[in-house]
């Protein structure tokens, strides 16, 4: 014998089904045979066994059978933890042997619970599809973020924007050679305003090499180091969760793209089920963490199912759906908050499940970032949320929504494709899981030693390795941050900002996936006090100066020949109008003044 034999029993269509399902894995470095027509040249084994269980008879005569048969095969094609786990791990035989005995013993009931599980399990199982269309996505989410921030940059971070980057590069030059780990970016050879927007416009072309499936790995490296470098100096206007999620998403998948300059999506092999499962559990954590954060605050909002009843107005960019879904009765808000704990907090562990389970989890997750998307403006974090769930389809299921202009047949490759993977990229992707594991563990609570924690605080400053979870605590109220300047001290006008709720008259607009970074800043700013916002007084500092490039931010800009002689900030309680008042007033807003934000500035050399 030239190659393992695998025996079954072949009158079995439960057999037949898994044998199908087992050679995708192994290829043809194994053989595989129906004990009808091959029993008889194994006479020292009984013809019992056969009916009991599979068979493994390899090249140097050993033979084993149940699950050690099974995993033993399987570690010809690649999949060797199974087998290691069976020889090593106290209790794992007996107890893989004992589940082996109650299929083999049950196999038309579990024949049936097979196919509502996994479907068709002898249909080809590939990714690449899938993987190409992820990948496409995944530039376009990456162009629209370099094009967004690109536009705002001069007046975030640039030379007279509100936190310029050369202001904080200049003062870490002290920390000596270790600066350079700690705030990694590109800024470092060059902190002008051209070179700053410079990094947005590669970010934005190199995104389209992406898109055109040109050296994708070299291309998506290029991607993360180029944001990376933005988000290290972007400060408080850089530091949201879907920056952290598109970094971490960028990094892995620069596993998964294939290789070469110009890739052929024919083919090509397959993307490894390691970087696939990591995606995944990027996915599960995204979800899960947000429903856990929200349930472990102890916010009466959320335990009481009433925080939806509040979200839709106090969230920070309403749109114009947003008002329409807060005048919904509030038994609807309330369902509502039940499903939505259902979908982050239980659906993501169907992540991990058969087929058509984790069918179901893409459905419902892309259901629920569909419904998120439309009533409020997240960014492109939806987007990307979205693009993490299409890798729980395979392209079989791809090929039955995909337009069939973005369809090519399946190649699979049998002998030249190896679903072994080396050691090195084996031992990588088990420490990124470990490193992803331990803001995990933190989040639900289980203490982490210092010495477990340290790794994970050394390579914190490449924001690849991160937790999620939105809105712990919902806000029961809207405070708005209205921004006034003033000649003389006794008339006031009012700075309106592009998208931020300010004239009561003006529509909510959608305006994701662009972010309007400063517009989002005064929904936080507006939450506590300007002492623990520094940043907003360097803003209020720009509109003293009249820097052209902070009000470019700005949708009006009220002292358009010179900039005013003093500035206030006054706090207001913003709320939507009730149908009965927007149709007397024609106004989505009302609002009622709730004193000063801050004391009123002025620049004294003026």
């Amino acid at each position: 014998m030239d190659k393992p034999l695998l025996i079954f029993d072949g009158d079995c269509g439960f057999c037949r089904v898994w044998i199908a399902r087992w050679k995708r894995f192994t290829h043809d470095r194994v053989d595989y045979a129906p004990s009808q027509e091959v029993g008889k040249d194994f006479p020292y084994i009984p013809s019992e066994e056969f009916q009991k269980a599979v068979q493994l008879i390899e090249p140097d005569g050993r033979r084993s059978a149940g699950a050690q048969a099974v995993f033993r095969a399987l570690r010809y094609g690649g999949s060797s933890g199974w087998a290691w786990s069976y020889e090593k791990i106290p209790g794992f035989a007996s107890f893989s042997e004992f589940l082996y005995g109650i299929v083999a013993g049950h196999r038309p009931t579990f024949s049936t619970f097979t196919q509502w599980l996994w479907g068709n399990p002898a249909s080809p199982v590939s990714y690449r599809q899938v993987r190409w269309l992820f990948l496409r996505i995944l530039a376009i989410i990456y162009g629209i973020a370099f094009w967004s921030f690109g536009i705002q940059i001069k007046g975030l971070i640039g030379s007279g924007g509100i936190l310029p980057a050369r202001d904080l590069l200049e003062h870490l030059i002290s920390y000596g050679a270790a600066r350079f780990w700690y705030v990694p970016t590109l800024a470092w050879f060059n902190s002008s305003d051209s070179f700053l927007v410079g990094l947005s416009v590669a970010g934005v072309l190199v995104s389209v090499l992406l898109l055109l499936n040109i050296a994708p790995r070299l291309s998506l490296v290029a991607l993360w180091a180029l944001y990376l470098s933005l988000v290290s100096i972007g400060g408080d206007f850089m530091n949201f969760q879907w920056d952290a999620l598109l970094l971490e998403t960028g990094f892995l998948a620069i596993f998964l793209a294939p290789r070469g300059f110009f890739p052929q999506r024919r083919g090509a092999s397959g993307p490894s089920p390691l970087i696939l499962f990591l995606l995944r559990w990027l996915l599960f954590r995204l979800m899960f963490q947000s429903a856990l954060v929200k349930w472990l605050s102890g916010d009466p909002l959320w335990h009481h199912f009433t925080a939806l009843s509040v979200h839709y107005q106090t969230q920070p960019l309403p749109n114009s759906l947003s008002w329409y879904a807060h005048q919904l009765p509030s038994g609807f808000h309330k369902l509502s908050c039940v499903i939505l704990f259902v979908i982050e907090g239980a659906v993501p562990f169907l992540i991990f499940a058969p087929r058509r389970l984790r069918l179901l989890a893409f459905w419902l997750l892309v259901g629920l970032q569909i419904l998120i998307l439309l009533s409020g403006n997240y960014a492109y974090f939806n987007w990307l949320a979205i693009a993490l769930c299409l890798l729980l389809l395979d392209d079989a299921k791809l090929r039955e929504v995909i337009p069939s202009w973005c369809d090519e047949p399946i190649h699979e490759r049998h002998s030249g494709e190896s679903r072994n993977l080396s050691w090195t990229p084996a031992f990588a992707g088990v420490t990124i899981f470990l490193l992803t594991c331990i803001p995990f563990a933190q989040v639900i609570g289980i203490p982490v030693p210092n010495a477990v924690l340290a790794p994970a605080m050394w390579v914190s400053p490449l924001r690849s390795f991160n937790s999620y979870g939105l809105f712990a605590v919902m806000t029961p109220k809207r405070p708005e941050i209205i921004v006034e300047g003033s000649d003389d001290g006794k008339n006031w006008k009012a700075y309106e900002f592009k998208y931020k709720p300010g004239d009561l008259a003006h529509r909510p607009s959608q305006v994701a996936p662009h972010q309007p970074r400063l517009d989002w800043q005064m929904w936080f700013a507006a939450l506590g006090d300007y002492k623990q916002n520094l940043w907003f007084i360097h803003f209020c500092l720009r509109l003293l100066q009249g820097s052209s490039s902070v009000t470019n931010l700005l949708r009006d800009n009220p002292f358009p020949e010179k900039p005013p002689m003093f500035l206030r900030a006054m706090l207001y309680d913003y709320r939507f109008t009730t149908p009965e008042e927007r149709k007397k007033t024609g106004q989505w807003w009302t609002r009622e003044v709730q004193g000063q934000y801050c004391p009123v500035l002025s620049l004294k050399t003026r």
